[in-house]
């Protein structure tokens, strides 16, 4: 009896909590400003597929006031640069020798900054990939692309989040 009490014991101060309910911020921290990424790829608006993702997702996921502008006077800074996109088949139509799927890669970099100027967070390469099919039909062509974007942007986000609330 005493052997199952005191493993419980235990393992209830190990360290280990519930995905999203620690914050390794600061307790200062009140307001986040998330200005637009920057966009060095080629890919046209995917700063703002990005941004708009991780606003939502850090609306959503925290306590905090979050503000889509240049905040000097928020309490951090949440900059973000896309640095790279990238295309790249992934199979082959045996008859056409076309590609039939495709996978896209981004690649960006991401820094939370208090105003006094210290780092809370940084990440200088995020790298997501997403998958997608291409179309076989030319009268039923759907680019398939955008859609592969906004899920990857859904993944970046999620996961910048959690790396920011749980410090990793």
């Amino acid at each position: 009896m005493l052997a199952p009490l005191t493993g419980i014991a235990l393992l209830s101060a190990c360290g280990y909590h519930t995905p999203g309910r620690s914050a390794a911020l600061p307790a200062g921290i009140q307001t986040i400003a998330v200005p637009a990424f920057e966009n060095r790829s080629h890919t046209y608006r995917l700063e703002q597929i990005l941004t708009s993702a991780v606003l939502r997702e850090l609306a959503a996921r925290t306590r905090y006031r979050i503000e889509q502008i240049n905040d000097p006077n928020a309490d951090a800074m949440l900059r973000g640069v896309v640095l790279s996109t990238s295309e790249a088949p992934l199979t082959y139509d045996r008859q056409t020798g076309r590609a039939s799927s495709m996978e896209v890669t981004v690649t960006v970099a991401v820094k939370l900054v208090a105003r006094d100027g210290h780092s809370l967070y940084e990440n200088p390469n995020y790298v997501f990939r997403e998958q997608y099919e291409v179309s076989r039909e030319i009268t039923s062509f759907f680019e398939e692309e955008s859609p592969a974007l906004a899920r990857l942007s859904g993944d970046f986000a999620r996961t910048l989040v959690s790396n920011i609330l749980e410090a990793y």
